[in-house]
């Protein structure tokens, strides 16, 4: 992983795969603020949404750094590959990719409960300046149980088909060392984190104190929130991000 600027979207990246980066981090000068969906909307019509949004606060459409979708379901590895391209076929119509590179770091998940009809816009995260020399804000893209991150394939599931406690233990243990990885690679650290989210419909009890709080110690004074939700592929049963952000809002 290389972190990288984006000098048209005020943020740095953290490369990733073609369909999301793995986690971006605000330039100097520039802070992330992250928006939530009371409802969330079909995701093409997401994006007239957040286009709206940034031009009231006049801010380029580079300025958008992360996206948060949900699905019907989770999808197989072939329909998520599908899916991916149109998604980044929408990030190119925008403009947003340098080169090859997709600096826009991404969740994806299916909720359990409640899901939504389409793809659809939960959140997304944008740059705009900020004054003073605050502590740097940043994302942590989604990550599941896949031993290469890079290998979106059946042969990189932490074990496949396992539902137990010890299987539940190296799956987390596994997406804990990306979330590390990733944030080191950003230069930020678990103190700096604002929430820190796991998205499973396993019960978490079996790793919520050995594999996760504490390994993130400080961050723990935020809680940990859970989302009752599927990785957004099928074969995948866990998944984690991490913010660190001033500014949410809800729209």
């Amino acid at each position: 992983m290389q972190l990288i600027d984006n000098a048209k979207g005020n943020y740095r990246f953290l490369t990733g795969i073609a369909p999301y980066s793995a986690g971006v981090t605000a330039l100097p000068g520039y802070e992330i603020v992250r928006v939530t969906l009371q409802t969330p909307v079909p995701y093409q019509q997401g994006f007239a949404l957040i286009d709206r949004h940034l031009q009231a606060e006049n801010r380029p459409r580079q300025a958008l750094c992360a996206i948060e979708l949900r699905l019907p379901k989770p999808l197989t590895f072939a329909g998520f590959a599908e899916f991916n391209q149109g998604y980044r076929a929408r990030l190119t119509e925008w403009d947003l990719l340098l080169g090859e590179y997709n600096p826009v770091a991404r969740t994806n998940i299916a909720p359990a409960i409640h899901p939504p009809a389409e793809p659809a816009l939960y959140a997304f995260s944008y740059t705009t300046p900020c004054k003073g020399d605050d502590q740097p804000t940043f994302i942590v893209a989604g990550a599941g149980d896949l031993r290469d991150q890079a290998d979106l394939s059946s042969a990189a599931v932490v074990r496949p088909g396992e539902t137990s406690a010890h299987a539940l233990r190296e799956k987390a243990a596994c997406v804990m060392q990306v979330m590390q990885e990733r944030l080191t690679g950003l230069q930020m650290n678990w103190s700096q984190a604002t929430a820190v989210d796991v998205y499973t419909a396993q019960p978490l009890h079996a790793v919520l104190l050995s594999e996760i709080s504490t390994i993130i110690g400080e961050a723990t004074t935020h809680g940990l929130h859970w989302y009752y939700s599927y990785p957004p592929i099928a074969d995948l049963i866990f998944e984690m991000d991490l913010r660190g952000v001033r500014k949410e809002l809800r729209i």
